[in-house]
């Protein structure tokens, strides 16, 4: 634990961010400095149940206290650079990271809670072919403190109930920081999220599909996209790691709550994975593992020959799962005014900043 504590101290100068710990690393870092354990659940409480920015806003703190963690530790945040709100009500956040990369995150309203979509990485390195994050490759992962602080930056405005970690890049992929993350945003004394309400999604890293279910209770979510190995390797080059069977005998021993299910996302294709006979063998595949079915048609972009399927080939694919006994939930389009796709914004103000660059 010294040298995690060492790590996080280097990346700005000689102070550490507070936001990177979970509450049991707070409190080893203050009993290292002889300090009271339970100073640690007051500073945590302070920081996400009341939103301190400063230490000089923890009152119950004795000044000396405030003043040693002032010239050891900081307090970091997050402020959106640009938040663009869709007719719908969709708002699209970008902030900018202290090193000056970008990630974004993706407010979902509905009647009854408002969805925050995260991101866990600057880029993926996923290569997933109809996904626009990947075109911008990796970058790094982003700490526990960047993760969390999304959600901090936007409950300061609209209220947050569910959390998804399906922004930009893979989350499994930074599991470390992932799992530092969910802990904070589901502990009591943090932003009390409950495990029913934060879903994390991954594109099949099944080594770490594992080690997820076993620290944390959280849902989660699977990017199938495809029902033969053929095409989900054409598409997602990990399924020529972790192929279909491999990935869905993960899914049959990942540890669920009781009627809790997998979530099965499902982005369709024309012509390449939206056919009836995709349908029956999705339904074949998932036979014996519980789970309900996110259909996502495909969101034309930039640069991608891939099309939407048409409404016809989507009503029938949905219709067939439904007869199946299936729970099938088809994804409207939403913020389609705005830059509403994962990786859009920041990759229309990247070209403007290009193109300022050539002609400035």
């Amino acid at each position: 634990m010294k040298g995690f504590f060492a790590c996080w101290g280097c990346m700005n100068g000689s102070t550490i961010d507070l936001k990177n710990f979970t509450l049991d690393e707070l409190e080893q870092f203050l009993t290292g400095k002889g300090k009271e354990r339970f100073r640690a659940r007051q500073i945590f409480k302070w920081l996400y149940q009341k939103g301190a920015e400063r230490f000089e806003e923890m009152t119950d703190l004795a000044k000396e206290l405030r003043r040693e963690l002032e010239e050891t530790a900081r307090i970091s945040t997050l402020v959106p650079e640009v938040v663009e709100i869709s007719s719908d009500g969709t708002r699209k956040y970008l902030f900018r990271l202290d090193d000056g990369h970008a990630v974004e995150s993706v407010l979902i309203p509905e009647e009854d809670r408002n969805t925050l979509c995260i991101s866990s990485q600057v880029g993926c390195a996923m290569g997933c072919q109809f996904c626009l994050t990947g075109t911008f490759q990796l970058t790094r992962n982003l700490s526990a403190a960047e993760i969390v602080n999304q959600v901090c930056a936007v409950k300061k405005e609209v209220p947050v109930r569910n959390i998804v970690f399906m922004g930009m890049g893979e989350p499994l992929a930074n599991l470390d920081n992932v799992i530092r993350a969910l802990k904070i945003l589901m502990h009591d004394d943090g932003l009390q999220f409950s495990t029913r309400r934060v879903t994390v999604s991954t594109a099949g890293l099944v080594p770490e599909m594992e080690r997820l279910g076993r620290e944390v209770t959280v849902n989660l979510a699977v990017s199938l996209n495809a029902t033969t190995d053929e095409v989900r390797s054409e598409i997602m080059p990990i399924n020529r790691t972790y192929p279909l069977r491999t990935l869905l005998d993960a899914c049959r021993r990942y540890p669920l709550p009781g009627r809790r299910k997998i979530t099965i996302e499902y982005v369709m294709i024309r012509g390449l994975n939206d056919s009836l006979e995709d349908a029956k063998r999705l339904v074949r595949l998932l036979s014996d593992i519980p789970s309900k079915i996110n259909l996502i048609p495909f969101n034309e972009h930039e640069g991608s020959s891939f099309r939407s399927p048409t409404q016809d080939a989507v009503d029938r694919f949905h219709k067939y799962l439904l007869d199946k006994y299936f729970t099938v939930i088809t994804r409207s389009s939403r913020g389609s005014d705005i830059s509403a796709a994962c990786g859009q914004l920041k990759g229309k103000l990247d070209r403007s900043v290009d193109a300022h660059t050539r002609h400035g």
